[in-house]
């Protein structure tokens, strides 16, 4: 088999809901070079490889994305089958894009493999339907943190009338409070905060956009979490809780 790099989403949290195709590259790669929130279980799919830890957590000491690349790629490039192991989906505010582009410029195969993303699994597991025939007509997906410390378009996400996920927000709630309010949305609009999605351990936490901060503050809400706003948290849902591997 010629070296490759795979940019594989190990999923949310439970290992049940990796992915046939993300078993597979697993069992082939020489190399797994794994995140911090994925879910250790999911290695014993690669008992053959070797495991590199290159941690990244927002808040704390991070492994250098170029070392990452630069790791991927020496490997690579001595024949090895590397699987870069991501939680969530790699595409999705996981650097994936950047590393596929980065590694094909300098002559590697890359595949990308998604992963179910926390925003969806999450919401799913507290009887959240993202998008909600009349009541939702889509869903908007940002990230709290920028690498710029740049701020989002408050107004156009207040007023897009669709559901609002918010990843790596709970360092600043005070700040997407603020700017919600002030970019026109409604105070009471419903807010779900979901940490540690998908897994036995997780919690949510209602509220609505006016109270959010004090209700998580008071809820003890840590990271790994993400922020569901928007009408669907309001709806009474006919929907069961995911069956979660325990």
């Amino acid at each position: 088999m010629n070296a490759k790099v795979w940019l594989v989403g190990a999923g949310p949290g439970d290992p049940e809901l990796l992915t046939l195709k993300a078993v597979r590259a697993l069992q082939q790669a020489a190399v797994v070079m794994v995140d911090d929130l994925v879910n250790p279980a999911v290695l014993e799919h690669c008992p053959q490889a070797r495991i590199m830890t290159v941690g990244k957590r927002g808040g704390c000491r991070s492994t250098p994305q170029a070392f990452i690349q630069r790791l991927m790629l020496r490997h690579a490039r001595q024949g090895r089958c590397v699987v870069r192991l991501k939680g969530g989906d790699p595409c999705i505010f996981g650097r994936g894009g950047e590393e596929a582009l980065w590694l094909q410029g300098h002559g590697i195969e890359v595949e990308v493999i998604n992963g179910i993303t926390a925003g969806l699994a999450g919401a799913t597991q507290c009887g959240i339907p993202l998008t909600s025939r009349g009541v939702s007509r889509g869903v908007t997906l940002v990230t709290a943190h920028t690498q710029d410390d740049s701020e989002l378009n408050w107004a156009a996400l207040a007023q897009g009338g669709t559901t609002l996920v918010v990843y790596m927000g709970v360092a600043r709630l005070e700040q997407v409070r603020q700017g919600l309010l002030a970019g026109g949305m409604a105070p009471g609009m419903p807010v779900a905060m979901i940490e540690n999605a998908s897994l036995p351990q997780q919690r949510e936490c209602r509220s609505d956009v006016q109270g959010m901060v004090e209700a998580a503050r008071a809820f003890g809400l840590r990271s790994p979490a993400i922020l569901v706003i928007g009408e669907v948290v309001g709806e009474q849902q006919a929907m069961g809780r995911i069956a979660i591997a325990g």
